[in-house]
């Protein structure tokens, strides 16, 4: 099992910024892809940000120039820079991550969530 801990949520108002991290621990032998996602209430979980060992970045139409996703290879961690937020971002975000277990197992795990909310 590998465990995904999503730190940096709050309240915030439009127009300001916020910096989500993702630390992953576990029995881990490499991580592929670490991305960002989110969910609004009564609306499906939708992709933010990915990012890959490589450094290739992929973003949500809606987010871009606004958030930069970042990634510590040395240490597998993922951080999302959120600037100039808007109420459309409130959600609860989700940390995931891809790759393989110490087993050479593949995974696919998420991290509980934290919530941003951004006020209007």
């Amino acid at each position: 099992q590998v465990q995904l801990v999503e730190s940096g949520g709050g309240l915030v108002q439009a127009g300001g910024s916020l910096r989500l991290s993702c630390v992953p621990s576990g029995y881990i032998f490499s991580i592929n892809v670490m991305g960002w996602y989110r969910q609004a209430p009564g609306k499906q979980r939708e992709l933010v940000a990915t990012i890959t060992n490589s450094g290739t970045t992929n973003y949500a139409d809606s987010v871009k120039g606004r958030f930069t996703i970042s990634r510590d290879n040395a240490k597998n961690t993922v951080c999302l820079q959120m600037n100039s937020l808007k109420p459309e971002d409130t959600a609860v975000y989700y940390c995931n991550a891809q790759g393989l277990q110490g087993t050479f197992r593949p995974f696919n795990d998420w991290g509980q969530g934290t919530q941003v909310t951004v006020s209007s």
